[in-house]
């Protein structure tokens, strides 16, 4: 009697196909992180020709994105020839910077503090220190730090302080995070119900971390109400720092002291550099 406990063989071509099917199933699980990586990577280098059509590409911002932060990159190389291979693509920083998308306005005011030389990237950027997006303000200002401009102060000190979001249209506030939660530019907060089936979506311009809603759960609001207070996130903080420390001012010296004094809530680089603040802020002060 044939033994029943015993499996038949598989078919030579069933044991083909399992095989070509763990092969492939492993190549994707090495592919797919590396292609994920490849289209998220800005570090991967680009010649003038690429750069051309990149930054000219309104299509795809990443595509631009990625040729701004090539730029910069030959903005600080160390050869002359590098650096100045980056002058010939200025005016389209400045275009970009112009009409560009918010995330393209705030990388192009980066871009632009890379190199102080340059009078125009100074005049762009006093006129994105008045952009309605709050993150470009704070990159152009930021920027105009390089140029010793200290117009953007207002600006800077505005980043060590918690920030206001308002609701963009009335109707009953329905809130989707919780005080602590960590948000960045573009994070849905809650939404909006006016009604008749109109929802808003509510996204922060900002990186921080929630503090506290405003007003309770459900509540009907106000077109401008501010409905949601934001604390800055660390690297803003520490950004905001950095800066003040060329061109803070004594009325600086109460927050950056706090900050200074921080308990281990704070990070220890944030500690040091506001203890180096405050230091240069006193040695100004006492000249």
């Amino acid at each position: 009697m044939p033994n029943d406990s015993i499996p038949a063989p598989a078919k030579p071509g069933l044991k083909r196909r399992w095989l070509f099917a763990i092969l492939a199933l492993t190549l994707l699980f090495v592919l797919m992180p590396f292609l994920f990586w490849q289209a998220t990577w800005f570090g991967k280098p680009l010649n003038d020709a690429q750069l051309e059509k990149s930054l000219a590409d309104r299509e795809h911002p990443r595509e631009t994105q990625h040729a701004l932060s090539q730029l910069a990159d030959r903005i600080l190389a160390r050869d002359a020839f590098t650096r100045d291979s980056a002058r010939r693509f200025y005016p389209q920083i400045v275009a970009i910077a112009q009409t560009g998308q918010d995330e393209l306005r705030l990388t192009a005011a980066w871009v632009m503090g890379q190199d102080n030389s340059v009078p125009d990237f100074r005049q762009e950027l006093l006129r994105l220190s008045q952009d309605p997006n709050p993150m470009v303000r704070r990159n152009a200002a930021l920027a105009l730090v390089r140029f010793g401009d200290a117009s953007g102060r207002d600006e800077i000190r505005s980043m060590l302080q918690p920030s206001s979001v308002a609701a963009p249209v009335p109707g009953s506030l329905e809130e989707r995070l919780k005080p602590g939660d960590a948000i960045n530019p573009g994070t849905l907060l809650g939404r909006i119900d006016a009604g008749d089936r109109s929802r808003t979506e509510l996204r922060s311009q900002i990186a921080g971390a929630i503090d506290h809603w405003l007003v309770p759960d459900k509540t009907a609001v106000a077109v401008g109400q501010p409905v949601l207070l934001v604390n800055p996130s660390v690297d803003e903080i520490w950004e905001s720092l950095r800066a003040l420390y060329l061109i803070g001012e004594a009325q600086d010296l109460p927050v950056v002291d706090a900050l200074a004094r921080g308990s281990g809530a704070v990070p220890a680089n944030v500690r040091q550099q506001a203890e180096l603040t405050a230091t240069a802020i006193r040695s100004r002060q006492s000249r």
